[in-house]
Order: C-alpha cells, then structure tokens, then sequence
C-alpha cells in the first residue's frame, strides 16, 4: 500500500504537467495564427488523435481478428452513405455479433 504522502506527491506532479501542457499555449501563443497552413494543421489535430485512438482498438475489441474487419467495414460503409450515428454503431455491432455466432457455430 503506498503510504499518503507519496499518493500526494504523485497527485501534485501529475496534477501539475497536466496543468501544464493546458496552460502553456495560452500563455506563450498570444496572437491569431494568420498562416493557413498552420491554422489548418491545428484544426485537424484532434481528428487526428481520435483516429489514432480509436481504429486499433477496433480491431483488437473482439474476439476475432475477422469480426473487427467485418464490423469496421459495416461502420465505414454506413459512415460513407451519411447514416446516424446510431445507425453506423448498431450496424457495426449488428456485423461482428453475427460473424462471431457464425464463427462460434460453424
């Protein structure tokens, strides 16, 4: 068990960076990005980041490596012709239960 103090001094310096990587760009970047190339990158960034977060553990939430294929395909195809949010997740869902039962039974 680790004794409160050193629980404190973890809290304080994780506390501390997390503060610190929020608080730095809006004190050191004071004016308006007029480059657009730039402005463009940054707008992307958090698009970027969720990507890179979310598709491996698509493909490693499964049972199989054939069902994430199959339900990251079904996701793709619904997301591609503008369907609802819930509409992509169920089918998704949908396509990986019934490769998983086929896969289970046959």
């Amino acid at each position: 068990m680790v004794d409160f103090a050193k629980f404190l001094s973890y809290l304080l310096v994780m506390a501390g960076v997390t503060y610190l990587v929020r608080m730095l760009p809006l004190v050191l970047v004071r004016k308006k990005f007029e480059n657009r190339f730039i402005r463009s990158f940054l707008y992307y960034i958090p698009y970027a980041v969720l990507g890179v977060m979310t598709v491996p553990a698509v493909f490693y939430s499964t049972g199989s490596m054939l069902s994430a294929a199959v339900g990251f395909i079904a996701a793709l195809t619904m997301a591609y012709f503008e369907k609802s949010l819930i509409t992509v997740a169920s089918t998704a869902c949908g396509a990986v239960l019934i490769v998983e039962l086929l896969e289970k039974f046959l």
